[in-house]
């Protein structure tokens, strides 16, 4: 079992000087208060008996955890990943890369010699983002923070409620955790009752894109639907038809009547049509930026915009800006503005999914680095203005975050990327590998909290550098997941057993939940890798088998046996861990079983699924 113990007191990121009184409560130095406030499972950090108004960078409290094999490091948006760490495997790889010891929200422990696990998380994220250090150096020890940003106060400063439970299960401790996330939330989570399915541009044509190229795979879209009679129903145009970021009323002259009548004709053809926007990006070059210089957030420090991303060389991904600024939403002005941008979307352009990209970037500097127009505001009580501002002007128009942060908008949006794009390759930094981490660590909240988008799948066999084994066991591992299911090849030209298998995926468009029952379970080892930048970065591996379980209301379940590794490989698939016993079977074919389940022969990258009927 986990051991949780040494509890000291943490303002400001560090242990302030103190005195721990009769009750256990800290008196600090400069006569305030901390306490630990307890009711049951749940339990808050409380700052109080302090004079006048007080600004904190954070709160919280740090503690000491024994007998941890391994602990959830857990991503904060999108892209920055989710998955297991085991600290002592970790311990010299985590000097260079210190991604493996910081995380967010909440974490999962997994004890040496036991089952399940201990869930330490936070249940509000709408106002306050809340963070986890540890410390591998010696005994584990963990840092639980929220940020607030120093909003000021008076009487008492807290922070966000943290719930503390042990289940025998990982992804039961995990659901629960996301039920009770969702049970916080001052707005009920938005699930959908179909899968978000259909065509996105991005991942075929990219930022080429113009009238007589949409239309062609809008067609083309059109015609798998109807003959598969798949529950195929939406057509996105991504990224691409805006000269900047920022002028988000304006179109390249790849469409000189407009983006208006490209959604005409998807919604002609039954189709919900969508568009790309990154609401939080203001480049440099773009005329809003010109206009309204002041509509961005500066830096503290300089009084300079901030710039989170920046394009110097050769590279300037499609557009003239070398630098992108943050949007401040904090100005009247600029409010007024985006507002004016998604309800000209919504009610003009007649756009019913809305894809908003990049939206990490809003919730990204706290105070010691950004000044915001309106001051005293935590980074996600601004973060919450646009997310809130955009379903007010959406109205009930389906929307999907990326890039963004993965709890707070619960309420707000339909569904949610959870890691980074897929690339078309099986190992690097847009490839394979985020899906393959992410997805098992994450795809618990879809249908919580959510809908989760594992991203689209590739099913083309040219223009990229994946084998048919790799094609076909990404689009099995993403489409099982029982969530987000979306595509950007131009159908036409797919392979019919893949556009079969797209349209199996799809099956009658109803989400469902997707078991990952070896989560956690394989040791670890690490090697020090790179970034695209040169930067150090921990690469962990550990056992190659993945597995999948999909329990469908008649009984049956789908187990997808799943070899990531690079040499071929034989396991015995047990009955327990394929779900229960029964009559297995493979392409509609019978499956010869042994006593103790089924044996299975992979491949490199094969995936095989079984059907198992009671």
């Amino acid at each position: 079992m986990i051991v949780l113990h040494e509890f000291t007191p943490l303002l400001d990121g560090v242990v302030p000087a103190h005195t721990v009184e009769a009750d256990g409560a800290w008196r600090l130095s400069d006569g305030s208060r901390m306490r630990l406030v307890r009711n049951a499972d749940r339990l808050r950090v409380v700052l109080d008996e302090f004079a006048g108004e007080r600004r904190i960078a954070s709160i919280g409290l740090r503690l000491t955890a024994g007998n941890v094999r391994q602990y959830l490091r857990n991503g904060y948006m999108s892209w920055d990943g989710s998955f297991f760490v085991e600290p002592g495997a970790a311990r010299e790889v985590a000097k260079a890369d210190p991604k493996l010891t910081n995380g967010y929200a909440m974490t999962a422990l997994l004890p040496h010699g036991g089952v399940g696990t201990t869930v330490i998380g936070f249940l509000r994220h709408d106002r306050y983002q809340s963070r986890f250090r540890f410390d591998i150096a010696g005994p584990l020890s963990i840092d639980i923070e929220t940020l607030i940003d120093r909003v000021p106060h008076r009487g008492e400063i807290a922070t966000e409620e943290l719930v503390v439970f042990a289940d025998d299960d990982i992804e039961t401790a995990l659901r629960r955790w996301a039920r009770l996330v969702a049970e916080a939330a001052p707005l009920a989570p938005r699930l959908p009752e179909r899968r978000l399915s259909g065509w996105c541009s991005w991942y075929n044509l990219y930022a080429s894109i113009g009238e007589p190229a949409l239309h062609e795979h809008l067609d083309a879209a059109a015609r798998f639907r109807d003959e598969k009679q798949s529950p195929f129903d939406i057509f996105l145009v991504d990224d691409g038809f805006t000269p900047e970021m920022g002028d988000w009323l304006e179109l390249k002259p790849q469409f000189p009547n407009g983006i208006k009548p490209v959604l005409d004709a998807a919604r002609d053809k039954g189709f919900t049509p969508g568009l790309w926007i990154a609401p939080f990006m203001v480049g440099n070059r773009s005329k809003l930026y010109a206009a309204h210089p002041d509509w961005v957030v500066k830096s503290r420090t300089t009084g300079k915009p901030l710039a989170p991303m920046t394009f110097y060389g050769e590279f300037r991904w499609h557009k003239r800006s070398e630098e992108y600024y943050v949007l401040d939403l904090t100005h009247p002005e600029a409010e007024a503005y985006i507002r004016e941008v998604f309800r000209t979307w919504a009610q003009d352009w007649g756009c019913g999914y809305f894809k908003t990209d990049f939206m990490h970037l809003g919730s990204l500097y706290g105070p010691d680095e950004a000044v915001w127009h309106q001051q005293g505001l935590s980074r996600i009580a601004i973060w919450m203005k646009l997310a809130r501002l955009i379903r007010e002007e959406i109205g009930e128009a389906q929307w999907l975050l990326c890039g963004s942060p993965l709890w707070a908008p619960v309420g707000l949006v339909d569904a949610m990327r959870i890691g980074r794009d897929i690339g078309v390759s099986w190992k690097g930094h847009y490839s394979a590998e985020s899906l393959l981490r992410d997805q098992t660590a994450r795809n618990y909240a879809s249908g919580i909290l959510w809908q989760a988008d594992p991203d689209c799948i590739l099913l083309r066999d040219r223009f990229h550098d994946l084998s048919d084994d790799q094609v076909h066991s990404l689009a099995l591992f993403a489409g099982l997941a029982g969530g987000v299911l979306m595509t950007s090849d131009q159908l036409d030209q797919v392979p019919e057993p893949r556009r079969q298998l797209l349209a199996e995926l799809a099956a009658d468009g109803v989400p469902y939940a997707c078991e990952f029952p070896l989560l956690g379970q394989t040791a670890l080892r690490y090697r020090l890798g790179t970034t695209p930048t040169g930067a150090p970065m921990a690469v962990s591996e550990g056992d190659p088998l993945l597995v999948q379980r999909v329990r469908r209301p008649d009984g049956r379940v789908l187990v997808n046996v799943f070899n990531t590794g690079d040499d071929a490989t034989e396991r015995l698939i047990g009955w327990e861990l394929a779900g229960g016993e029964g009559g297995v079977t493979e392409d509609g074919a019978a499956v010869a079983t042994e006593s103790g389940g089924i044996l299975v022969r992979l491949r490199p990258h094969q995936s095989r699924l079984f059907q198992i009927a009671p």
